[in-house]
This record gives structure tokens, sequence and C-alpha cells, in this order.
């Protein structure tokens, strides 16, 4: 119950106010999580410091809050999804080379495609049904609330996006007869099982590496593109996508899953901001939060 006037009085509302005005309501937010209740403030420069030690302390705490600007950005173009229109998010998710991936699609060939959590994979996910000719298949965590878990799903998959949890993905890819899917996966989180990860470099610290994206390249012999999605002025942004291997079976273990950080990290070094440095994505790097202060 109290899930549902959250959502009816609180956020739908929200979601239908018009861009010029969200942006108001984020610089609000902006202010308040970086000067009066700084929000996870420590980790945030934590992780940019030890990532990109060329970095002084004021150039730290300067993309700080270059990047909460932009976080906070984030989170009300996510809350804005709820009622976009499909012309609206594809006007605002620019396109450049569709064909890249549309060519796999006309020789009726399925793709993993794969993206960091960066600049905004949400918007992205309402605007990619229309220019990409695969059944586009979102693979996601699931909430622990199920009311917003039915609500997210559900306006994620409105313009034709099909969303598979996280745990049943094994058995869709088993079961599934669709001959012609791309299969959307985020690959930079930190992994829940340290135990069943591969280790690469990333931004020059040793990292646990979710494998999936190249296991099931690999086991399925797809095709693995990259998204890059770049920020282009507030509000707008543009996909570019790079096929990272159309052999994967040619590739040894983790060489694929070490490229994707490698591109990704390239991104990151081209507009940091842009990445989501709030989470502590080194927790299995031995004593790596280890001089973090609580």
């Amino acid at each position: 119950m109290a899930s549902a006037l959250l959502f009816w009085l609180i956020i739908k509302p929200i979601s239908l106010l018009p861009y010029w005005l969200l942006y108001g309501v984020s610089d609000f937010f902006y202010v308040v999580l970086s000067y009066v209740v700084p929000y996870r403030k420590r980790v945030i420069e934590f992780n940019i410091s030890k990532a990109l030690p060329h970095l002084s302390e004021k150039e730290v705490v300067a993309l700080r809050k270059k990047f909460m600007r932009h976080f906070c950005d984030l989170v009300i173009e996510s809350l804005k999804n709820f009622s976009i229109t499909a012309q609206e998010a594809q006007a605002r998710m620019k396109h450049v080379n569709p064909e890249v991936i549309n060519a796999f699609a006309e020789r009726n060939q399925s793709v993993i495609l794969v993206g960091g959590h960066y600049a905004n994979w949400e918007l992205w996910a309402m605007a990619a049904p229309a220019p990409l000719k695969h059944q586009l298949i979102g693979v996601y965590k699931r909430l622990s609330n199920a009311f917003f878990d039915k609500k997210v799903r559900d306006s994620r998959s409105r313009f034709g996006l099909h969303m598979v949890p996280t745990r049943e993905t094994a058995n869709y890819m088993a079961q599934t007869n669709n001959p012609c899917d791309a299969l959307i996966l985020a690959f930079d989180q930190s992994p829940s099982d340290p135990k069943k990860c591969v280790w690469i470099q990333f931004l020059g610290i040793h990292s646990a590496a979710l494998f999936g994206a190249e296991k099931y390249a690999t086991e399925l012999s797809r095709p693995l593109v990259y998204g890059h999605i770049d920020k282009i002025k507030r509000g707008y942004y543009q996909i570019t996508f790079e096929v990272v291997s159309d052999q994967p079976k040619s590739a040894v273990k983790g060489e694929l899953t070490q490229r994707l950080f490698d591109i990704l990290e390239a991104d990151i070094h081209r507009k940091p901001e842009l990445w989501l440095w709030t989470h502590k994505r080194w927790k299995h790097t031995p004593d790596f939060y280890k001089g973090l202060k609580k």
C-alpha cells in the first residue's frame, strides 16, 4: 500500500512534469546531496582518487561535484521514463550507427549487446527498440519490492524491450526459440560472488569482473557488440556501436572481458563524470577500501 501511494502520489506526478521543471528539481537535489547531506561523498572521492591517481585532491573534489550534477539528472531522467513517449525517448537518445548491429539482424544472427553504467543506460533501453531490428532482451536484477519491480519492468518493456531477471537468464537462453535477438547485459558491476568471476585490470586496479557477456558470446557463438553512450548536452545522449568480436570462440578465456573493460576505461577517461562512482566497485580487491574513512 505504501509503495503504491509513493508511486501514484509522488513518482508518477513527477514523471509528468516538463523537462525544464524536472531539471529545477535536479538542481535543488544537487545542492542538498553535494553540500547539505553529502551523498556517499567519501566513497565517490575514494573511488576517483584510486582510479584516477593523476588527479589532485582539488580535482577529485571538482570531479565529484561534476558527477553529482549528472547523477541528479540521471535520477530525474529515470523517473521521467515512467511517462516518456517513444518519440521523445528516440529524440533524446540518438543512434549514430544502428546499421552496425542491424547488419547482424539482416543475416538472422543474434548478438550479445553490452554496456557499462555510463551516461544514461535507462533512457537507451526505452529508445532502442525502434531503430534496432533484433528482438531486444534486457537482463535485469529483480527489486526486493514486488510493486516497484513490476512498475520498473512494465516501464522498461512498454516500447518492445523484453525483460528477463538475472537468475532466469540461463534458462531463458536455453529454452528460447527466437532466431534473432540481442541479449543486453551490463558488465561493470561488482560480482556478488568473487569465486565465480574473472580477474582483470580496470583503471589500473586488479578487479573482479562478471563473466556473463563473454560466456554467452563464446558458448552461443554470438558476436559481441559494445554500446558507447555519450552525453551531448543536458537531457540529450547518443549511442555508437562497436563490434568487439564477431568470432568470440577464437578468444582465450578472459580476453573478451578484459577488452570490454579496456573500452569502458577509455570512455571513463574521456568523460569520467558520466560513470557511476557511488558504489564500492572494488570491494573484492584485497584491502582496497582499507583506508576509507567511515
